[in-house]
């Protein structure tokens, strides 16, 4: 199970859900995301988005007509995230 902390930006207020693995996301239309997916690799039981993040994944699922293939979820630093090294960051102007 995992714990789901949605932010409604129409009413600005956090929502909570408790949802399976199998379960879709919170404001996900046609099970078109499933907990499972959004989690990706992450190890936390606990995960975070905006009702207008899932309302963005639904205008795309609709405008491409096939199933979206999801890599993988925001991960903390700390579960292997993604950061690049501060020299590809920087750019030298020589």
């Amino acid at each position: 199970m995992a714990k789901i902390i949605v932010f409604n930006n129409d009413t600005d207020r956090m929502e909570t859900y408790t949802r399976g693995e199998n379960d879709p996301m919170p404001y996900n239309t046609n099970r078109t995301l499933t907990v499972r997916e959004f989690r990706g690799s992450s190890k936390s039981n606990i995960l975070w988005t905006t009702k207008r993040t899932m309302q963005s994944w639904n205008s795309q699922r609709y405008i491409w007509g096939a199933p979206i293939p999801v890599g993988f979820a925001f991960k903390r630093p700390y579960e292997g995230g993604h950061r690049k090294p501060i020299t590809t960051l920087c750019r030298s102007s020589i």
